[in-house]
């Protein structure tokens, strides 16, 4: 099966790339690891002006409907430009939020409140899940925490302090106590597995974004970096291990995409397909990353180098919302 995006979904990415090359990204993520969120508020409401977020939100609240290959192209777009904050997060949130809109009062009433402005940009959610690790992203940044502890769902949540991770732009905190209770019981277990593979497959686009972005700039700094009087992008081996590396990242489109159709569809292998997606993605993107640190020599392990932005967080959505192993595992389970 070939996939090939129409004419519209093309000029979207387009659109999310010229927006972002002219937005200072590096400069946001820095300020985001320091605490300081403004700047990335405000590229947040650029990014949900152009429709990103409306993408995982229904129509009766005001966005798109759930339209993944356009998100596929959003978050590989977002990916490329290392944009902070919970994006994969808000989208799962909006997701599990509109399929328990029908699940009780409580339930609608927070669709109600939240997936507007998660559409066009007022609010920005984070999401805390066994699928997801011990931790929930960018709490303190977030307008809510919505937080299932393997049997209830809870919004507003409590997290503790920040604690640094691999990718210093992704703030990291313990879940606590508290919140109002949405649901509970098979509702809630079931929309938040729905809302892990659409976290999953929207990380798998991200780490597309990433390592092509790495490749990009390791191809760029190998033209210009000279040994023996000629540029170490002319030797073989370099060659041969960017070769790899876009092969790796290559085979990796088709899987993100098949997912895309498979969860656009509803199929019951939708769940094994975004598995394989992210297995895929996330060795590729580490690959891509331990290529660019090794090519760009002493530098590469300088935080000062905006290449150290994409590095850190292609370490960290390697294994967000699903590490290698585990993907694999699901995906074998699920398709053989």
């Amino acid at each position: 099966m070939r996939f090939a995006l129409d004419a519209e979904q093309t000029e979207f990415g387009h659109t999310l790339g010229r927006l972002l090359s002219t937005a200072e990204v590096p400069a946001t993520v820095r300020s985001w690891a320091a605490g300081d969120f403004a700047a990335g508020r405000v590229l947040w409401r650029r990014l949900a002006a152009a429709g990103v977020f409306a993408l995982a939100v229904p129509e009766e609240y005001a966005g798109l409907g759930r339209l993944p290959v356009e998100l596929a192209v959003a978050c590989e777009e977002l990916g490329r430009y290392a944009v902070p904050g919970p994006v994969v997060e808000t989208v799962a949130g909006a997701m599990l939020l509109g399929a328990l809109a029908g699940h009780g009062k409580a339930a609608r009433a927070a669709a109600e409140e939240w997936l507007p402005r998660i559409a066009d940009g007022r609010a920005m959610v984070t999401l805390g899940a066994p699928e997801a690790g011990p931790y929930v992203l960018d709490a303190e940044a977030a307008d809510t925490a919505l937080v299932y502890d393997g049997r209830r769902l809870f919004a507003g949540a409590g997290c503790g302090p920040a604690r640094r991770s691999v990718d210093p732009a992704r703030r990291l905190h313990r879940p606590g106590p508290g919140g109002l209770l949405l649901a509970v019981g098979a509702a809630p277990a079931a929309a938040v597995r729905d809302a892990g593979d659409w976290a999953a497959f929207a990380t798998a686009a991200q780490c597309l974004g990433v390592g092509l972005a790495l490749l990009e700039r390791t191809v760029e700094h190998v033209r210009r970096r000279t040994q023996f009087g000629r540029p170490i992008g002319s030797f073989q081996a370099v060659k041969h291990r960017l070769a790899d590396v876009l092969i790796d990242l290559e085979f990796t489109r088709p899987l993100l995409y098949g997912a895309a159709v498979a969860l656009a569809a509803g199929a019951p292998t939708a769940g094994a397909e975004v598995a394989a997606a992210k297995a895929a993605a996330g060795e590729a993107v580490y690959r891509a990353a331990r290529a660019a640190l090794q090519l760009h020599g002493a530098i590469g392990y300088t935080q000062e180098l905006d290449l150290s932005l994409w590095l850190g967080k292609a370490r960290a959505l390697r294994g967000a919302w699903g590490a290698p192993g585990r993907c694999r595992a699901r995906a074998l389970a699920g398709l053989v």
